[in-house]
Order: structure tokens, then sequence, then C-alpha cells
């Protein structure tokens, strides 16, 4: 388990940006029962976290003009109970952090594993995401 004062601050990327944290398995259900969109975020300590995920979905939630009704996170060796029920929903892909998923009234319609982000800048993950958002958040 990482500590607090090295998560914190990474969590806080998203939260200040109007993601619930979700950190329990009940906040996890409760959040993906909500009807709609949500965009939910594997959080990770991780180096692609922090230079391309975060920055890729925080830049597509403020640049997109259709946008998923509900944003979530749980974050990957703090939060591991909430993480594990998340992917529980994410099946049949196989554990991954960070990742990015979209659901729309509780079903999966989008994945964005590690080996999608990693690599790759945050202003083509953003765009990626944008593209997931028209298709799905209308």
């Amino acid at each position: 388990m990482y500590p607090e004062e090295l998560v914190l601050p990474m969590k806080a990327e998203l939260t200040d940006e109007g993601f619930t944290d979700m950190r329990t398995p009940e906040e996890v259900e409760n959040t993906l029962k909500k009807s709609g969109t949500t965009l939910v975020v594997i959080n990770s300590v991780c180096g692609c976290a922090a230079g391309a995920c975060r920055p890729g979905v925080v830049m597509a939630v403020k640049n997109s003009t259709i946008k998923p009704d509900h944003l979530a996170t749980s974050f990957a060796g703090f939060d591991s109970d909430a993480v594990q029920k998340v992917r529980e929903y994410l099946m049949p892909f196989p554990p991954s952090s960070p990742s990015i998923a979209l659901f729309k009234d509780g079903n999966l319609v989008s994945m964005f594993e590690r080996h999608q982000i990693e690599g790759y800048p945050a202003q083509a993950i953003a765009q990626k995401l944008m593209t997931e958002f028209e298709k799905h958040c209308n």
C-alpha cells in the first residue's frame, strides 16, 4: 500500500477536477449503478499516469463539448478493495493500472488499458477519449 503523502496529491489531480473518489466497494457499486455515462479512472503512481493518463483525462473532460454524466476514480495500491470491485466490472480485461473505462447505464462500453496509455502523449489520450464521449455520451 502506498503512503498517503504520496497518493493524495495524485488523487487531487482528478478530484480537484470533479472526479468522485471511490474508496470502498460500496462507493464503486453506487457510482456504477447510476444511469447515464460514467468515466472511471484507475489511477496509479507510475510515470505514465502522471505524464499522460491524468493530464489526458482532464484535458478531455475540460475540452469536450460532450462529456460523461459522472466522473469517478480509484487509486491502485491504495484503494485496494474499491479497485478490485471496479475490476470486476471491467472483465474480461485483465488488471491494468492506470486504466480508463467508460460505462453507460452500468455497462462497459469503452476501455483503455495501460498499453494504450503508456508511451502516448496526453493530447492523444484526450483525443481518443473525446471520440469515445461523442460515441457514447449523447
